[in-house]
């Protein structure tokens, strides 16, 4: 079990990123699954899907999207608030990433939101990463 899940989930698709993977398996949880869904909607990932495994313990396996030509479409993914030290942000604080060009996504009391999707709804929560 790993102590930041949110965590491996970024590191491992930025890993996959990196070695130009169409795919990637993550554990399954319910703030990666939401992860997932900010990312799919957001248009970085093509789609993801929730595998049963003999073990009890459920994977996702994300589809990467590339470019038409093979260009990243991920360029970096940052985690922001970690189990050490946590990012809470209000509606207001929200940052935006690479001038409105990338994604903050969000932990709140409505699930988990992309920035333009809090500011829609006009609420706050804890900053979970960045991606552009």
């Amino acid at each position: 079990m790993h102590a930041d899940p949110i965590a491996d989930m970024l590191t491992r698709i930025r890993n996959a990123v990196h070695m130009e993977k169409p795919e990637v398996n993550v554990q399954a949880s319910k703030v990666c699954e939401g992860v997932a869904r900010v990312l799919r909607e957001q248009g970085y990932i093509e789609d993801y899907d929730r595998i049963p495994t003999a073990c009890g313990q459920d994977l996702l396996r994300l589809k990467l999207r590339y470019g038409p030509l093979g260009e990243k479409v991920i360029h970096e993914i940052k985690r922001c608030s970690k189990p050490a030290r946590r990012v809470y942000c209000t509606v207001k604080d929200l940052p935006p990433v690479m001038g409105g060009l990338g994604v903050s996504i969000i932990s709140t009391n409505k699930g988990v939101l992309s920035d333009q999707q809090c500011r829609l709804q006009n609420v706050g929560g804890e900053l979970l990463c960045t991606v552009c």
